[in-house]
């Protein structure tokens, strides 16, 4: 039997989407001339095809067809992510100055989501093969066997950077695959190794971009002017027009929100103030919404969903599975933290969507199939 307090949690979450991209999206609708409950009934459709997705997939067979299905799905999310910047508008839609989504009847598909389950199946099965939990080996020989690894990445950032132009998954990415190297029993060294190699490329991918610039220099001159605030002799180096009004509204909403919220529907951001409240930004707008509050519960809820999928991954034999597991984790969590920090100024802001909370298909179905393939592996052991 799968492990139903998973499944209920998540299924949790899900409800929580429907209802933030209902309330969240007033302005959007208005805006757009959307019927009133468009966006409610096609996060009502995602959750609930996710929902199926994850029961289907918790009878999938692991053993057989785990990595031929990784595989699959990478090979054609790469192949779409490689074609969709020469098909024509009509079949391709636009964000960020690049072509994300393939253009389908009735919807949009971000082929990125579902390339990251594939590059994690892959990659918990590279490093199952070469690395053993009892096996101590060498510097040189760990070091043999990350390099491909290292050069494989640099290419998948080369073709996301270039036909993407999106640096959040980028760095998602990177630090998926070195919390998997470090669990898979890489050495420290590796680790900053690996570190260093990212954080150079990252700067590089930043510097040749005007618009990562200002993003930079919008999140400095907010952090300069929170200092400023609480000490006035603070000389403000940068230009307070650059400050990034969108961090701005954030930290309004959250303030605005107090401890148990405006209430729903009665979010004062969402009104044209914070662009993809109900997307990218939509932690902010619940927390206005359902104050600190409601945040702690959706936080409390997305945390016990992660440690129940590390329950999981410890209680698994086969190295493959435990690893695709903490990829899982990896990718779900730092999604959530590099959002998190993002909205509330800690970080740079990125147009990273919160998983199973923000509104949107791709992510939520990409999300789901990981749950789905995570709960098929929880039948495999006795779950309390």
């Amino acid at each position: 039997m799968s492990d139903t307090k998973l499944f209920f949690l998540v299924t949790l979450l899900l409800s929580f989407a429907v209802c933030a991209s209902y309330s969240l999206s007033s302005y959007a609708v208005t805006y757009y001339n959307y019927g009133e409950f468009h966006f409610l009934y096609r996060e009502l459709f995602a959750a609930i095809l996710g929902i199926f997705i994850m029961w289907g997939l918790s009878y999938f067979n692991v053993d057989k067809y785990l990595l031929t299905f990784g595989l699959i799905i990478l090979s054609i999310s790469l192949f779409i992510i490689i074609i969709l910047p020469f098909l024509p508008d009509s079949y391709a839609t636009s964000a960020g100055g690049a072509k994300r989504w393939l253009r389908l009847p009735k919807f949009s598909l971000a082929p990125l989501e579902f390339f990251k389950i594939g590059y994690i199946i892959f990659v918990a099965w590279s490093f199952s093969r070469k690395f053993k939990r009892q096996d101590k080996l060498s510097f040189a020989e760990q070091l043999y066997i990350v390099i491909p690894h290292l050069f494989v990445f640099l290419l998948i950032a080369i073709i996301i950077s270039t036909l993407q132009n999106d640096l959040g998954q980028i760095i998602l990415l990177a630090l998926v695959l070195i919390t998997m190297l470090m669990c898979a029993g890489g050495r420290f060294s590796l680790f900053t190794i690996a570190l260093g190699i990212f954080s150079i490329l990252g700067t590089i991918l930043i510097v040749i971009s005007p618009h990562r610039i200002k993003r930079v220099r919008e999140w400095w001159v907010n952090i300069e002017s929170i200092i400023h605030s609480y000490s006035p002799n603070f000389t403000l180096l940068g230009d307070v027009a650059d400050v990034g009004g969108q961090v701005q509204n954030a930290t309004y909403a959250f303030y605005h929100g107090g401890i148990f919220g405006s209430g729903l529907g009665e979010s004062v951001v969402k009104l044209g103030y914070l662009g993809e409240v109900h997307t990218d930004m939509v932690l902010a707008g619940i927390s206005e919404e359902a104050g600190l509050l409601g945040i702690v519960v959706c936080t409390f809820i997305f945390l016990a969903m992660l440690f129940r999928i590390f329950k999981i991954a410890f209680r698994l034999r086969l190295n493959f599975y435990y690893l695709f597991c903490v990829g899982v984790v990896s990718l779900l969590g730092f999604s959530f933290i590099i959002n998190c920090f993002g909205e509330t100024g800690i970080i740079p802001i990125k147009g990273m969507a919160v998983p199973f909370l923000s509104y949107g298909g791709s992510s939520l179905i990409a999300s789901c199939i990981a749950i789905g393939l995570v709960l098929s592996l929880s039948r495999k052991v006795v779950m309390k």
